[in-house]
């Protein structure tokens, strides 16, 4: 008769493994990996593997036969260009953000005080700017901005004020592409930020309101502490999708005047694609990895700080 190992608890090793193995498959978690097994498998071949070649060929000369290893980093370091692009991509995000998140908590307040009758139509027309693709309605803002037709100069020349060079100017580019942007952001932020209002308690309100406090401490105290964490988050997530902006400069400015518009995007497509040399593109894109992964791990540590105070 073969041998059968007995365990401590009196049942064969087998049967131990057997029940172990059925106690993993139990588990909520093990079924919610295995359940996302093939949206994670999807997710490293469309983003994790462009990722890792990208790395790859920032260390390739211009004709990708040789490796070169930091040498292209070191050459962007020496281009004027190159930093004025960070201080231009950093510029336009954060203050598309700033802009966005105050425009979408104002409108989502007073969408909030409307009759819910009212509330969907006003949502519907709300959400156009952000449903229509970004490179369209920017070819709109192009006409707007026209230096020959544009819309807002002849509105303008009305009231006795100069015609002003939208895209043009170095200062008037910078505030045309980041106007467009939250133009089409703003939307995200209000329906966000609408969502979250309608799950503060109306409790705490009438509370505060028995107590005497205003409409400006009201939503100090009570509305921003409640919503703190949906701001956080949507910030950081409109901030990765700003911060890597193309269409909107590249349909309304092209990066010009001067460069003085380009952002990570639109420069890596420039000096990749329209230049010819890919492994110094790649290169570029790449720096949006640190910065964002920075301000990332700084908005999330603070979303986990003050889940743990909770």
């Amino acid at each position: 008769m073969a041998d059968v190992t007995i365990t401590r608890t009196g049942l064969p090793a087998e049967a131990g493994q057997v029940s172990s193995l059925q106690r993993l498959m139990r588990r909520k978690s093990t079924i919610a990996f295995i359940m996302t097994l093939p949206l994670l498998l999807v997710i490293f071949t469309l983003v994790a593997y462009p990722a890792f070649y990208s790395l790859h060929l920032a260390t390739l000369n211009k004709s990708m036969v040789r490796f070169v290893g930091l040498g292209n980093f070191e050459f962007l370091f020496g281009r004027e260009t190159f930093w004025l692009v960070v201080y231009q991509s950093c510029l336009f995000a954060v203050t598309a953000v700033i802009f966005k998140a105050i425009i979408g908590f104002t409108v989502a307040h007073f969408v909030h005080n409307i009759p819910s009758k009212g509330q969907r139509k006003w949502r519907g027309m709300l959400l156009v700017p952000w449903v229509i693709p970004p490179a369209m309605s920017t070819l709109a803002w192009l006409w707007l901005f026209d230096p020959s037709y544009s819309a807002f100069n002849w509105l303008l020349a009305h009231v006795g004020v100069a015609p002003v060079s939208w895209t043009g100017n170095t200062h008037w580019a910078r505030f045309s592409v980041i106007l467009v942007n939250i133009w089409v952001g703003a939307p995200f932020f209000m329906i966000m930020y609408l969502a979250a209002l309608k799950s503060v308690p109306e409790q705490l309100y009438e509370a505060s309101e028995i107590d005497g406090a205003n409409w400006w401490q009201r939503i100090w105290y009570i509305t921003l502490p409640m919503m703190r964490n949906i701001i956080s988050i949507t910030a950081l997530f409109s901030l990765i999708v700003t911060f890597a902006n193309f269409d909107i400069v590249r349909v309304l400015t092209g990066g010009g005047p001067l460069d003085s518009t380009h952002l990570f995007a639109t420069w890596a497509f420039r000096v990749g694609i329209e230049s010819g040399d890919i492994p110094l593109g790649a290169c570029v894109s790449l720096f949006m990895v640190p910065i964002l992964a920075v301000a990332a791990t700084l908005i999330l540590r603070d979303i986990g700080k003050r889940g743990n105070e909770a």
